[in-house]
């Protein structure tokens, strides 16, 4: 007995040791272009010979579980040459250069198809599983999942010029959604060019920060505009309008009253859904104050609640509810939003922030699914003062078209979350405008003299019009501005004495003479006056807010960085979206723009748009000489 007591406490050290060897290691690293040093944001890292592998985030970093102390890894980008390289635990926070491909994208995309009924395969070493017909995602067990695409965009057709004589009022909501951006982020990702439907310019060039003054007096908004030289039209010139909204520290916002309401059908199974929708909605948690109260309903065949109202302190009993979430069955989504706003009213906060954040792909087909209906429901509930925001996950029968028009029913932002990245930013970085509105129902109504302006188009917020007699209506509903967030609109104008772009003519009336015009002002230098009304978040009166541009337009390379980079977003969408307007816009000049307007980038959220910039550059070249 002596001797097998001795033997096991020789052989001890060995199975440690052994036991230890297996357990996980991480490595960590980063993906560059070796081009222009800038991160690879999307770049698949894969370990040689299995399925196993992770993305880069924005900062082109990943970490990788290993159980070996030596790998090999395979990194790959759209439009990159791929590369292997060889790595020791030893090696740790490693560099990985990527070159451009010089062949085009046609050669290096696999690009995968599958038959319309939902089909599973499995696949060792597949990078990219997309196409027009059918969306893939790779599970953690290595296997590729195929759908048919059902996706929905709303269709719109870009706005047209106006000349300042005829039609001097242009009027629009405020939009402070993103979706677009993330949604066309996703689809260069995977190494296609978007759906033009999906393309949103306003929302593209919205997804940015910029540097305006803040308000320095009560109003809880500030106007900033300026002029410059049209970079895709140097005869025409571009007009930067921007709205301000005054940042609140987080500690001096007021409590929550949050209702998560959580689609777990089964359309929501897929990595990029239901265990995406619980990374997010856990980052919220770590912003919640004592305060601060969560609720949570979910629904597939049937909607119901699985945590009563608790305190944002009790962080691990949320946590553990979200844990406990898994996909499956039909999509109740009607009866899921009642349920939400039923508990959202029982435990309602008359001084506070009342909201809905409903997270879904928007397939609702069980219930109160139609339009209409849900509409109605959302418009009542937000004239009772509890809000609607809306998160969309997943692609392939993704809904954006009713997940927007459900936001904007009910005084709420709409986002779209394609990775871990865009949940931090939009519960983490941006906790305070995400959720807490400062001014609702933002119009701005733009008045362009005619001795400055022969004509004009608004780029983007074709979903936003309003008619000219709405800005004065306080019962007409519009978008709503959260605390620090930013709202950018541009117009393209055409000075006075110069040719209207063709925008079609309309014979001569018949039965009466059209009333003669105002003479204009000729000795004014105002080129237009921006007036914006907005209510204060439990307000019924608008206040009425204005300012004046003075002629002057510069080169735009002498303009703010802020302004070059929306300049440039501006092109990009329009390139995309093939727009008759776009001009001379090329990706070359929108790169030379967005470089020159990176500045310090702590977040490398511009960094990462000059790399869709080239990716879309890439894309579009093939899909040309395809043609």
């Amino acid at each position: 007995m002596k001797k097998i007591f001795l033997l096991l406490l020789t052989a001890l050290p060995l199975l440690t040791a052994n036991a230890q060897s297996k357990k996980e290691k991480i490595i960590t690293g980063k993906v560059l272009s070796m081009h222009d040093s800038l991160p690879l944001h999307g770049a698949s890292v894969i370990i040689a010979g299995t399925g196993y592998g992770t993305g880069t985030n924005i900062l082109g970093g990943f970490s990788l579980k290993v159980k070996t102390d030596t790998v090999t890894l395979e990194i790959r980008f759209v439009g990159y040459v791929a590369a292997t390289q060889k790595v020791s635990l030893h090696d740790n926070n490693i560099t990985v250069m990527l070159n451009k491909d010089s062949r085009t994208l046609q050669d290096v995309v696999v690009a995968g198809y599958a038959p319309m009924k939902k089909k599973t395969m499995t696949a060792a070493n597949v990078s990219i599983v997309s196409s027009d017909a059918i969306y893939g995602y790779r599970a953690p067990q290595g296997l590729i999942h195929y759908e048919q695409n059902t996706n929905e965009f709303g269709k719109f057709s870009e706005n047209k010029y106006h000349t300042a004589k005829n039609d001097p009022l242009s009027t629009f909501s405020a939009d402070v959604d993103r979706a677009s951006y993330t949604l066309v982020r996703r689809s260069l990702g995977q190494g296609q060019l978007p759906e033009t439907d999906a393309v949103r310019v306003e929302e593209l060039i919205n997804y940015f920060d910029y540097n305006y003054t803040a308000p320095q007096n009560q109003d809880p908004v500030a106007i900033h505009t300026d002029l410059a030289v049209c970079p895709w039209n140097p005869s025409h010139q571009l007009v930067r309008i921007g709205i301000q909204g005054k940042r609140i520290p987080t500690d001096n916002l007021p409590p929550s009253n949050l209702v998560f309401l959580l689609d777990v059908s089964g359309s929501m199974s897929g990595e990029n859904r239901l265990p995406l929708v619980k990374q997010a909605f856990k980052l919220l948690v770590q912003q919640l104050r004592a305060k601060d109260r969560v609720s949570i309903v979910v629904y597939a065949g049937a909607a119901g609640m699985v945590l009563p109202s608790t305190s944002g302190s009790e962080k691990a009993r949320i946590i553990a509810a979200l844990d406990k979430l898994e996909a499956g069955g039909s999509t109740a989504g009607g009866e899921g939003i009642r349920l939400a706003y039923r508990i959202a009213g029982e435990n309602f906060m008359k001084e506070g922030n009342n909201r809905v954040i409903l997270a879904t792909d928007g397939d609702f087909n069980v219930g109160i699914s139609s339009g209409k209906e849900l509409e109605k429901l959302i418009e009542k509930e937000r004239e009772q003062g509890v809000f609607l925001s809306v998160l969309g996950f997943g692609m392939g029968n993704y809904k954006d078209n009713k997940l927007e028009t459900l936001a904007d029913k009910g005084n709420g932002n709409y986002a779209y979350i394609d990775d871990f990245e865009e949940a931090r930013r939009t519960f983490a970085t941006e906790f305070g405008g995400t959720l807490f509105t400062i001014a609702k129902d933002v119009k701005l109504q733009v008045e362009f003299n005619p001795a400055q302006v022969q004509g004009y188009r608004l780029i983007g917020y074709e979903n936003r019009l309003l008619d000219k007699e709405d800005f004065n209506d306080d019962k007409k509903d519009a978008g709503d501005m959260g605390s620090g967030h930013t709202v950018t609109a541009l117009y393209e104008i055409v000075p006075a004495g110069s040719l209207m772009p063709q925008t079609g003519s309309v014979d001569p009336l018949k039965y009466q003479q059209p009333a003669p015009l105002p003479a204009p002002l000729v000795q004014s230098k105002e080129v237009l006056t921006v007036k914006v009304r907005y209510k204060a978040p439990q307000g019924k009166k608008s206040q009425l807010l204005q300012a004046v541009l003075q002629a002057g337009a510069k080169p735009i390379t002498e303009c703010p960085a802020d302004f070059r980079l929306a300049a440039s977003v501006a092109q990009f969408g329009m390139l995309l979206r093939n727009s008759p307007h776009a001009g001379k816009s090329s990706y070359d000049g929108a790169i030379k723009l967005a470089v020159s307007a990176k500045g310090e980038d702590p977040e490398g959220y511009r960094a990462e748009y000059i790399q869709l910039l080239k990716k879309a550059q890439a894309l579009s070249a093939s899909v040309a000489k395809e043609d």
